[in-house]
């Protein structure tokens, strides 16, 4: 069969499956075992699969029709302008994520120096899209999962960015560090949210998703420890799901936090929520 047909099928097959992206789906599998870019194939599609890659494409639609993540399939995904490496032990990244690394860039000047924690690093993204930008800063990025790490360490190695990675939970590895600038993309799900069976999250680990009956216990326990490793003055960024911002807020604000206030999606949600600390004793000077 010929590219475009096969592009056709494969298209149907996926999105009787229940897929919401069924094309690019598709395209993303076909470019990933022909080992071309889209252009290529846009204008060849009407050439054939070799008998190899025409197996292995199958292979790669099947475990797409189970439901299984592009992202894990292709082994990468991309986040603000760095092609990450994933698997199974940490999150997809996402788009509102980068919402984070925008925030960090507006209180970050060009040339700053400062220092920064990821907490839940996952694959890295956000440590390393912020030390992509700002390379004079100290960047350090934490999580509980070995395997997680494993994977951040080797996209820092292939992307050529000195991130220090290390393990443990929260501030648990940092001892009195204190930074310009914390953020986070920590679990946020209540536990019996429905969305845990569907989707891409089914493959991604429980862990990094699920925290508590209100999905809030992660926050509140970063919230109540950051003061004690924020720099006067320092900020403490949150992603978190669309419906918390108006409990964040209010967490933040029970803990002593100044300027807090939250962000919108594209889709007009709230996703990220940021406050600033100042210890006692040092006024709050614009």
């Amino acid at each position: 069969m010929r590219l475009h047909d096969v592009l056709r099928d494969a298209t149907q097959r996926l999105q009787a499956a229940g897929s919401e992206s069924a094309r690019r789906d598709t395209e993303l599998l076909m470019l990933v075992v022909l080992g071309k870019s889209a252009m290529w194939l846009y204008s060849h599609d009407d050439q054939s699969f070799l008998p190899e890659q025409a197996l292995r494409f199958e292979a790669l639609l099947q475990r797409r029709e189970q439901g299984e993540p592009v992202a894990h399939l292709l082994g990468e995904r991309g986040f603000w302008t760095l092609d990450l490496r994933v698997n199974a032990h940490t999150l997809i990244p996402r788009p509102e994520t980068e919402m984070l690394v925008e925030f960090a860039l507006e209180k970050l000047p060009a040339d700053a120096v400062g220092a920064v924690l990821d907490l839940g690093t996952g694959s890295g993204a956000i440590a390393l899209a912020v030390k992509s930008e700002r390379s004079a800063c100290t960047v350090t990025a934490v999580d509980a999962s070995p395997d997680a790490l494993l994977v951040a360490r080797e996209n820092a190695l292939r992307l050529g960015l000195a991130v220090e990675f290390l393990q443990g939970s929260w501030f648990a590895p940092l001892r009195q560090r204190r930074f310009q600038l914390i953020l986070s993309n920590p679990p946020y799900i209540r536990a019996d949210d429905a969305h845990l069976s569907q989707g891409d999250v089914r493959f991604e680990p429980r862990s990094a998703l699920v925290s508590g009956v209100d999905g809030l216990d992660d926050i509140r326990q970063l919230v109540s420890l950051a003061p004690a490793h924020l720099l006067s003055g320092g900020w403490l960024a949150l992603e978190h799901g669309h419906d918390q911002s108006l409990q964040v807020r209010a967490i933040m604000q029970a803990a002593g936090f100044q300027d807090v206030a939250s962000r919108t999606d594209l889709n007009g949600h709230e996703r990220i929520t940021f406050g600033r600390y100042f210890l006692v004793g040092q006024a709050h000077v614009e």
